[in-house]
């Protein structure tokens, strides 16, 4: 299970980069995005997954550990705050140099990047 896990987070960071070097501002939104979910749920699995475990120590019981919970729940509320800027400074840009790369220069026509 920890080897599928490990897998999975390291797609979603290669897919999440891979998007983030694309020369548009739409991937590039979409890659911070995905980098922060896989960022999200590798905080999350440090913290081990225990089931049935109360969240306060008791005598002799194992518990939960908070902390990565409270973690993941602040840095979702951050990310989605860090979009909706990432956001805005894209329609930003587009509108003030009328083209959505991230470099603000637009590739000849006979050359166009995908």
């Amino acid at each position: 299970m920890e080897f599928l896990v490990a897998t999975g987070l390291g797609w979603v960071t290669a897919c999440g980069i891979y998007l983030m070097l694309r020369g548009r501002t739409f991937p590039l939104v979409l890659g911070l995005t995905v980098l922060s979910y896989a960022v999200n749920v590798f905080i999350f699995v440090t913290g081990r997954l225990w089931v049935a475990a109360p969240p306060i120590l008791a005598a002799g019981q194992p518990s939960a550990d908070p902390l990565p919970q409270a973690l993941v729940l602040t840095a979702i509320v951050i990310g989605f705050a860090t979009t909706g800027l990432l956001i805005e400074m894209a329609l930003r840009s587009r509108h003030e140099s009328g083209t959505d790369h991230v470099d603000g220069v637009e590739p000849p026509s006979g050359k166009a990047r995908s």
